[in-house]
Formats: structure tokens, C-alpha cells, sequence
């Protein structure tokens, strides 16, 4: 099953809307950036990859809706469209790197000697917006092939949160791994995380698994340490939301956890993730932002009161896991030793 979490069509961005899942599959159809910015804040569109993708067909969107009859005026609305695609998710470091390229794409083609009238400039921007969905969607597979290698026969794979097709324009990071090794018919099984306080383990990589047909056991976040000791686990594979220069990664909270039991029981630990993901402008995961959530997530599963409504909360949406504690970061280009990694 190959699912298109984001197209372009007819001058909409079509989306899955994942807070659905697994109950149905939800189409939305957006026409304007305020629809688009609120489903990135509730996570209707979420993963750092397709979050990336999502802000680039934004801004395209941004630029074919702009009513102005100048190029100055196009920038001013550009300008506001990108301040407020930026102010959704803080940590992903895609969604930055896909607006620059956009921001980039406009200001070369404004500024290029032969002048460019307003709908050849509102072609050209769509036009990379639908280059980075594309070209998102053949990182991913490159990483599904790349990763596949160091899937062996008789493993047992934990996974984290969800890094698969719902996370990218399609196929995923860490679970285009188990896809391609599938492919090659090697026999693995994976063991996935609930992911609370969303589920997004419970609720999105286990529907992927499974209608994958991948071999796959859910379990809950407390329940990692034992599954490993107990259940012979022999590799962890988790995506990431941002990797600094170093080698540190950011992703899903609970990550870090991971990786720390990954080291006491002597097993690999890896990142999958898209190049795009690579903050080259920060050196360690110190200067990573963190996103810290509404404390609604952990009062509530639901509609369904779960805490005292005035309990105090602390609530990251996601850890930073030091470089020491990876065996290695798998992109499209390889898979790089932690000790040889150094932003690629």
C-alpha cells in the first residue's frame, strides 16, 4: 500500500487528516494558509519531512492566492505567509529549510535579469514547491534501501512514534526500512511504541504496519524496557525532527529513553531521516528548540478526563538524543557512522 499523505491538485493542497486515524481516512482539501497553519499546529499534518513538503506547497498556494498586481507587494504577502507557516512547529528543522528554498526561488527569479511577469514567477515557485515533494518522496525510498542493509533475518525491531509514509510525502524514513526489507523478503518482526501522550505509535505506524502487512506487536511506552529484555530485541530505528551538526537528534519525546536502554542492553540504535533534516548551522542538540505542548494532551485521551484539570503538566513534544548514543544516521546517501558523522 503506497498512501499519498499530500498532493497538489486543482490549486489545493489535499492532505491526510491524521488526527482521524486509524477510525477513517480523511481527505482535506485547503485553499488558503490559515487552514493549512492550524492543521500543522494540531497535527493533522505531521513528521518533519511532510511538514516540509506542507509549508512549501504553502507557500505556493500563498503566492497563486496574492492579489497583487506588483512584485513588491507578492513579497509582502509572501513575507506574512512564511512568518506564519514558521510559527507552527519550532523543532522541525525541515519545515525552515523548505521556506528558504522557496524564499530563495522567489527572490532569484525576481532579480533575474530577464523579467519575470506575475504568473511566470507564481509558476516557477509552485513549480519547486512540487520539486520538494518529489524529491522528498525519492529521499525516502533511497533511505528504505540504504537502511534495509541492516535488516538481518530473525531481527526484532523497536520503532518510536511514527516515521513512516504519514510522516513524508510517502514511503517514510525509518519505516521504509522494514517496507524495503519486506520487499527483499527478509523475515523480521517490529515491535512499535503507543507514543503517548498522542499515540501517535498506537495510531499511525501501526495502521501503516499493518496494512503494509509487516509483521508488528504494539506496545506501551512503559512496556519498551522489558520488551527489549524479554522479547530479544535486537535494533531500534526512529526517525528524527532535527539532527545537529554533531550528531545529536531531536525527536519524538521519549526518544532519548530509548536510546539510553538501547545502550545498556548493547544493541544498535539508528536514525533514519532525510538530509533535509541536518541543521548544519548548530552545533550540538543544546541549541535545539523544543516544543513544548498544550497540558490538554495530558489531562485528556480524547474527550475523556485522565488528570486532575489543574494538575501542573510538563509536556516537550520531543528529546534530544546525544550523538554518543547512536550506532549510526541513515540518509539518502548512505548510512554514516556516529563516529564519522559530522553533518554530512
Amino acid at each position: 500500500m503506497l498512501l499519498e499523505p499530500i498532493r497538489w491538485q486543482k490549486n489545493r493542497i489535499v492532505f491526510i487528516d491524521q488526527t482521524e486515524l486509524p477510525g477513517r481516512l480523511k481527505y482535506i482539501r485547503c485553499r488558503d494558509i490559515d487552514v493549512l497553519c492550524e492543521a500543522i499546529k494540531k497535527l493533522k499534518i505531521r513528521g518533519a519531512p511532510l511538514i516540509g513538503v506542507a509549508v512549501a506547497l504553502g507557500y505556493a498556494l500563498a503566492a497563486l492566492n496574492s492579489k497583487s498586481r506588483t512584485i513588491k507587494g507578492m513579497e509582502n504577502d509572501l513575507v506574512r505567509a512564511s512568518a506564519r507557516l514558521k510559527a507552527t512547529r519550532p523543532t522541525a528543522v525541515n519545515l525552515f529549510w523548505a521556506l528558504k528554498r522557496m524564499d530563495d526561488t522567489f527572490f532569484c527569479k525576481r532579480e533575474s535579469p530577464r523579467p519575470f511577469a506575475m504568473t511566470r514567477l507564481k509558476k516557477a515557485i509552485l513549480k519547486e514547491a512540487l520539486s520538494i515533494l518529489k524529491e522528498d518522496r525519492e529521499m525516502c525510498r533511497a533511505i528504505g534501501r540504504n537502511g534495509s542493509r541492516l535488516i538481518k533475518n530473525g531481527d526484532i525491531v523497536l520503532t518510536h512514534c511514527n516515521a513512516g509514509m504519514l510522516a513524508t510525502a510517502g514511503y517514510g524514513t525509518a519505516l521504509s526500512i522494514f517496507y524495503e526489507a519486506k520487499k527483499q523478503g527478509k523475515r523480521f518482526r517490529v515491535y512499535a511504541d503507543e507514543t503517548r501522550p498522542l499515540m501517535q505509535g498506537s495510531r499511525l505506524t501501526m495502521w501503516e504496519l499493518m496494512k503494509n502487512r509487516i509483521d508488528a506487536t504494539l506496545i506501551c511506552d512503559d512496556m519498551s524496557a522489558a520488551t527489549i529484555r524479554d522479547k530479544g530485541i535486537t535494533k531500534i530505528i526512529v526517525g528524527a525532527d532535527r539532527i545537529a551538526r554533531n550528531g545529536d537528534a531531536a525527536n519524538k519525546i521519549g526518544t532519548y529513553g530509548l536510546a539510553v536502554l538501547a545502550k545498556y542492553h548493547g544493541i544498535p540504535f539508528y536514525i533514519a531521516a532525510p538530509s533535509s533534516t541536518i541543521d548544519r548551522n548548530i552545533a550540538t542538540g543544546k541549541d535545539i528548540p523544543i516544543e513544548e505542548r498544550k497540558r490538554e494532551e495530558l489531562i485528556y485521551v480524547g474527550s475523556k478526563q485522565t488528570a486532575p484539570s489543574k494538575a501542573k503538566v510538563y509536556n516537550p513534544a520531543f528529546d534530544v538524543t546525544p550523538a554518543k548514543l547512536i550506532t549510526a544516521i541513515i540518509t539518502e546517501s548512505g548510512v554514516y557512522d556516529i563516529k564519522k558523522f559530522r553533518g554530512v
